[in-house]
């Protein structure tokens, strides 16, 4: 992707500041670009402000797992797992604790 893609995306959170939607995808466009520390900063605050936005979960974890940080990661799946439970998406519930296995 490209950083036009991140310019629409950036506009749009204007319009519309706190769609958790929006932030997730601007995490995973910095990761797109290679932007690991800024992704990084985006997932963090997407499950500081919507912390039962299952998706981020799964994608944080990688990025830890990706920075070396698997104590980090780890606790991520963890969250992540009780958060979908929650939920009832037994779908990322499933990613999660796969992720969280093959850490094992």
């Amino acid at each position: 992707m490209s950083e036009k893609r991140l310019n629409q995306l950036l506009s749009f959170l204007e319009q519309s500041p706190n769609d958790p939607f929006i932030k997730y995808a601007i995490a995973t466009e910095h990761l797109k670009l290679g932007k690991d520390m800024l992704a990084l900063v985006h997932f963090n605050q997407l499950t500081e402000e919507h912390p039962d936005y299952v998706g981020t979960y799964y994608h944080l974890g990688k990025l830890y797992e990706k920075l070396d940080q698997e104590s980090n990661a780890k606790s991520v799946y963890e969250k992540g797992v009780v958060i979908a439970e929650r939920a009832g998406n037994y779908h990322a519930k499933s990613e999660l604790l796969g992720a969280l296995n093959s850490m094992e």
